[in-house]
């Protein structure tokens, strides 16, 4: 198998401080860091996207207006494009990465599979081209964007793992049903490294 890595989402509006900011962000980057120098030589490419919503509209009725948002499809503004929000949390190491997703710009997205690179290519088409056929997925939110990407790598046919100690979630309860259906749809959900026992 060809292996990638998706690091999905790892901003700093969606850690601690953020507009969208979740607990145990900050440490699932440093974490995401330490594992990728350790184990790079085993992924043919490292991708990584991120949100890069319009700042002048609401992206197609992502971001709420007019009313509160609900937090399942509506939002507060976040990672508008070239806003610090919208950057990589300075925990991970971008000399890592290979190839950068942008996804939104003006319509909701959660998947990894709904974003371009900088050149505008699809990233269907590149993971295609690139010829991965396994997939390692990591980082913000279990129950929303990993979930999706996930998902979407599994219906392309790959072989899709997702580290439980590489991620963090909106909430406990619906990380756990994300992760919960992500193993019926075939996804392996396991830790990143043996865990020792008694630990």
């Amino acid at each position: 198998m060809t292996r990638a890595l998706f690091i999905i989402d790892v901003q700093n509006d969606f850690t601690e401080g953020g507009a969208l900011g979740v607990m145990g962000g900050a440490d699932v980057a440093a974490r995401i860091t330490e594992y990728l120098r350790a184990h790079r030589g085993e992924y043919e490419r490292v991708y990584a996207s991120r949100d890069w919503h319009d700042g002048d509209n609401d992206n197609g009725g992502h971001f709420a207006t007019g009313a509160e948002p609900d937090y399942i499809d509506t939002w507060p503004p976040h990672c508008v494009a070239g806003t610090t929000g919208a950057e990589y949390h300075p925990a991970i190491d971008t000399a890592l990465i290979d190839a950068h997703v942008r996804k939104g710009q003006g319509v909701p997205a959660y998947s990894i599979f709904e974003g371009t690179l900088d050149d505008g290519r699809l990233f269907p088409v590149v993971l295609d081209d690139d010829g991965i056929t396994a997939v390692d997925v990591v980082g913000i939110a279990t129950d929303y964007c990993v979930r999706a990407s996930a998902l979407d790598a599994r219906k392309t046919g790959r072989a899709v793992r997702v580290f439980r100690d590489l991620i963090a979630g909106v909430a406990p309860t619906t990380s756990d049903a994300a992760l919960a259906e992500l193993e019926t749809e075939g996804v392996t959900v396991e830790r990143s490294t043996p865990q020792a026992a008694g630990a």
